[in-house]
């Protein structure tokens, strides 16, 4: 089933445009069916087949700050177009809606779907995700980078220059182990969410 998420700059008008840098990160980290490109102004949009991939995309725009991020789950119609912004169906326009839910929400990230119930848990679980990501420290992150790209702690406190320990501390102030446990429950309702 696939996911529509569009996203829109935040506070625009008081800063510059960022949808161009980001366009290349998403594309480039994230596994894409039609791949993110601008639709109007400062929001742009995709369509993704693997909640998986939904789930990194949300966070990666997280952790990059500033956007509303809205997941639509569900059928679109086909056959599918070239461009993502050329399609439709009932995912884009659940996207829609969520990205505009999304403006409303601290976190800044919402999701609609065709089943109702599973679109609000996957929502809360994505928010609770975000609230993690969001506030992380600099020191955090080099940690986590280090230890997702397949370091040991050990080998992680060598390249940063710190302890053991210190990575230790810094993935558990960051929550490391909930996040890699939060991830796959994510991608599950959001899965059902799309019927």
């Amino acid at each position: 089933m696939p996911f529509v998420v569009t996203v829109d700059q935040r506070a625009s008008r008081r800063s510059p445009d960022r949808v161009a840098g980001v366009l290349p990160r998403l594309n480039g980290h994230v596994p894409v069916v039609l791949a993110f490109e601008r639709t109007a102004g400062d929001e742009f949009q995709g369509l993704l087949a693997d909640p998986a991939a939904v789930v990194d995309a949300v966070l990666l725009l997280v952790r990059e700050g500033g956007w509303s991020i809205g997941v639509g789950a569900g059928a679109v119609h086909a056959p599918l177009p070239r461009s993502a912004r050329a399609g439709s169906g009932p995912a884009y326009l659940a996207a829609r809606r969520a990205v505009d839910a999304a403006k409303q929400r601290p976190t800044g990230v919402a999701v609609r779907g065709a089943v109702p119930v599973d679109a609000g848990d996957a929502q809360a679980v994505l928010g609770a995700l975000a609230l993690l990501v969001d506030r992380r420290s600099p020191q955090a992150w080099e940690a986590i980078e280090r230890v997702a790209a397949g370091a040991t702690q050990a080998e992680a406190a060598a390249a940063l220059g710190v302890s053991r320990q210190a990575v230790g501390q810094r993935l558990a102030a960051a929550h490391w182990e909930l996040e890699r446990e939060l991830r796959p429950t994510a991608a599950r309702l959001l899965d059902r969410a799309a019927g």
